[in-house]
């Protein structure tokens, strides 16, 4: 199928401010989260969005998989809008788009075993009964863990081992479309590793579509070959991740990279408060 698996069109969101009273007077305001936003997300992209708390990064993620409702524009998955997909039959949507989010510990059941977690998960994308728990513990094994896990609960489990669990079950759904949001910010540097590592290799492994969030850029640059800069709700600069990483043309991408200690563009540089807030994305298709 040609077109890209994922389109974003003009996508907007916006929350609303104030108190009920203001609203109410006609006082309130409106806070836009994600702002004109359009973006192609080609079959096998290995995607990696960057940029500050609140540039937009997770609201673009929850639009995608489904979770929140756009304020305007529209989300496409080859070709069809979100909108009319989720009123005639979500079910397909939610398949072949799945999401691991940042805390494993809240998006696991702290009352319901791995095992059953899984099997659970099976049970929606209709795998029969008598096949699921050999197939729960396959996921386990692709995550690098072994079925003694089936039986555990989730605070019994490790942080890292948690997060695994929590691609297992994402993974269950056979999707096309991966979004991890922040996967591996709450661990500690040798369990990033293993994670991201795991990433790479499922994403060869089974020709996953992945949309990385994340706010370190070392991590972006090992791991994805493209790269999307967001700030305040905008694309400012996307292309080639070494390309972008290496030869920034956009003053909030340099921003960004000049703030890792020893990393990416050498040397710390202090940042400018006059840095201007908006300017053309790098790509035509940033909207």
């Amino acid at each position: 199928m040609t077109g890209p698996i994922l389109a974003l069109r003009n996508l907007t969101k916006s929350f609303p401010q104030g108190g009920a009273f203001d609203r109410l007077l006609g006082r309130g305001s409106r806070f836009v989260a994600l702002d004109d936003v359009s973006l192609d997300i080609q079959r096998g992209d290995v995607v990696g969005i960057v940029g500050e708390s609140g540039s937009g990064k997770s609201t673009l993620a929850s639009l995608a998989v489904g979770l929140a409702k756009p304020t305007s524009g529209e989300v496409l998955l080859d070709g069809e809008p979100l909108s009319r997909l989720m009123r005639n039959h979500a079910g397909p949507w939610r398949r072949r788009i799945q999401m691991v989010f940042q805390d494993s510990s809240s998006a696991l059941n702290p009352r319901k075993t791995i095992g059953r977690c899984l099997t659970e998960t099976l049970a929606l994308r209709g795998v029969e009964r008598g096949a699921r728990e050999a197939e729960a513990i396959a996921l386990l094994e692709l995550v690098g863990l072994g079925p003694e896990m089936a039986p555990r609960l989730p605070h019994e489990l490790s942080g890292g081992q948690r997060q695994r669990v929590g691609l297992a079950r994402a993974l269950a759904m056979k999707p096309d479309i991966l979004i991890a949001d922040e996967p591996v910010s709450s661990l500690d540097v040798s369990l990033q590793a293993q994670v991201i590592n795991l990433l790479s290799r499922l994403t060869r492994e089974l020709g996953l579509t992945l949309l990385f969030i994340s706010h370190d850029l070392a991590l972006v640059r090992t791991l994805c070959t493209r790269i999307i800069v967001m700030r305040k709700g905008q694309i400012v600069e996307q292309g080639p991740c070494l390309d972008v990483l290496e030869h920034p043309s956009h003053p909030y991408t340099r921003l960004l990279i000049s703030a890792v200690p020893k990393g990416i563009a050498g040397r710390r540089t202090p940042a400018s408060p006059d840095m201007p807030a908006r300017e053309p994305a790098r790509s035509a298709n940033a909207g």
